[in-house]
């Protein structure tokens, strides 16, 4: 079940790409419409359900910071990573701002895990198959390599929020995390805009319109789900799935913007799937039995 959720969330977080391209409005008020409507959507749920109401008041100190810094985490992606698509050339952004399978397994070893070999060479694998589409075309400019370390700095942010996510999810029901974070998220960018001048308001119809499938697909069916499944499949299996949004992206502008897809999105959609059965493999592995006790003797 977990496996068919994820790819839920994966085709979910495929929308983001092309539907942030398709909307008129600038890229960090996208960023924080979609997690405020996501917040908004969710708290008549908290309101109504008394037992989501108890879950949250009980969080405790420890876990509501800590879902609070995932929100700040999600935010600092969305606020680091979008910028960088203006700065420097997609392909490098796209790149860079996914190599967050790489930090996860990174953090992990630095918290005392020891990733299996197999999972470094799965990770590996799909992060090729990303390169593969996207390509790396560091530019060598003031601007340009700004906008590539804001990119890497993103996918570490998302990391980050991934890993703190995993942790509160343990004992914390999805929409009560969620909407704790979603609602730290959308406050910390709306700061952000503001500090920005970002125009917040008086565009189309079509853009609300584009606005609300956002929320619906990247935010519910992807980053919902994706902290639906990361406590039972763990960040490493997750965040490697991450990396199929861009070919799923390059797919769903093909088929709704009327983009032609590289002509590497399929073998690069092999390649990462390739990765992705090695660290599931790597991260399901069956654990030693332990020896039986001796046989006293008669």
């Amino acid at each position: 079940m977990d496996l068919l959720l994820l790819a839920v969330a994966v085709a979910g977080i495929s929308f983001s790409g092309p539907l942030i391209a398709a909307t008129a409005a600038p890229a960090l008020a996208i960023a924080f419409w979609r997690n405020a409507m996501a917040a908004a959507s969710l708290a008549p749920v908290v309101a109504f359900r008394s037992t989501l109401r108890r879950e949250i008041a009980a969080l405790g100190r420890r876990r509501l910071l800590l879902s609070l810094a995932a929100g700040a985490a999600l935010a600092a992606h969305f606020a680091l990573w979008l910028p960088s698509l203006h700065m420097t050339s997609v392909a490098s952004s796209v790149a860079l701002v996914t190599t967050t399978p790489i930090w996860i397994t990174v953090l992990l070893r630095l918290r005392g895990h020891r990733p299996t070999a197999r999972t470094w060479a799965g990770t590996g694998i799909a992060f090729a198959g990303v390169l593969l589409l996207t390509g790396v075309d560091l530019t060598v400019s003031a601007r340009a390599l700004a906008g590539d370390a804001l990119a890497l700095a993103g996918g570490l942010a998302a990391a980050v929020y991934m890993l703190i996510g995993n942790e509160v999810r343990r004992t914390t029901s999805t929409t009560g995390y969620t909407f704790v974070c979603y609602t730290a998220t959308a406050v910390l960018l709306l700061v952000a805009c503001l500090a920005a001048g970002t125009e917040l308001a008086g565009y189309s119809g079509e853009t609300w319109l584009k606005l609300l499938v956002l929320t619906a697909t990247a935010q519910f069916l992807g980053h919902s789900l994706l902290n639906r499944v990361v406590r039972g499949l763990g960040p490493s299996v997750t965040s490697t799935a991450i990396l199929l949004e861009a070919p799923g992206a390059a797919l769903i502008a093909a088929v709704w913007l009327g983009q032609s897809p590289p002509l590497l999105a399929y073998p690069a959609l092999g390649v990462i799937m390739a990765g992705l059965a090695v660290v599931i493999r790597a991260e399901r592995r069956p654990r030693p039995t332990p020896p039986l006790p001796p046989t006293p003797a008669v």
